[in-house]
């Protein structure tokens, strides 16, 4: 009977185990990102519509999850924030589509406004409670680049219950200034407006909620540079 009722829901086991997969790209946000593609995997009741619109979830699900898991920047790439309000809506109109075509009206119009208004709730909870005063994550300037001896020191934030926090490292070894800028470089970052003593590069994420990391790099001595890196509030 259970062997059954597993090739009739093969479908299922496909798409949460495609999106548990995904998810394991980016741990830092993998049970938030994979929910959607599961609760469909439980909601869906036909085949055909459960397959057509758990995969454009999954989609959905690549897009937030992988370029920023990759590292990747640019105006496609969704930033941390986008991924806690933009991806629950767009999954929310998506799954409630799906339940409208299986003319389950009542169900449709729950999920979205139950998704919709998750996903603006824990917007507001990361930019009150997690972002604010939170030092930048990696960044793509961790790992630093093979062929330099690289040590994080302390790093600094600045007043306002803990805003405007920043991580510093230090790298030595040989050309370590434009070994440190080509690492930033092949990790998104452009040059930026400099500072008067430091260089300074940027790079750009986010669809509607944008983010700009910076660092600065600031020469230590011919081997040695300093790296401190932020987010870019002004």
């Amino acid at each position: 009977m259970w062997i059954t009722g597993v090739r009739a829901n093969w479908w299922r086991f496909a798409l949460g185990a495609a999106g548990l997969a995904v998810a394991a790209l980016a741990p830092d946000s993998s049970a938030f990102g994979v929910l959607p593609v599961l609760l469909w995997c439980v909601l869906a009741r036909t085949r055909r519509t459960g397959l057509v619109v758990g995969f454009v979830l999954l989609v959905l699900q690549v897009w937030f999850v992988v370029p920023r898991g990759l590292g990747w920047s640019g105006p496609w790439v969704p930033s941390a924030l986008d991924g806690f309000w933009l991806y629950p809506v767009l999954t929310a109109v998506v799954s409630s589509a799906g339940l409208l075509v299986e003319r389950r009206w009542l169900a449709g119009v729950v999920w979205l406004a139950a998704l919709a208004g998750l996903g603006f709730l824990s917007a507001a909870f990361v930019v009150v409670v997690v972002y604010e005063g939170a030092a930048p994550r990696d960044e793509g300037v961790l790992p630093g680049p093979p062929g330099l001896r690289v040590a994080e020191v302390d790093g600094w934030c600045g007043s306002g219950h803990g805003a405007n926090c920043a991580r510093v490292l230090e790298a030595t070894g040989e050309r370590a200034h434009e070994v440190m800028r080509a690492h930033l470089v092949s990790h998104g970052y452009t040059a930026a407006k400099q500072l008067d003593t430091d260089e300074r590069l940027c790079r750009r994420t986010g669809l509607v909620s944008v983010q700009e990391v910076c660092a600065d790099l600031k020469d230590l001595s011919a081997t040695g540079v300093r790296v401190t890196w932020y987010v870019n509030r002004s």
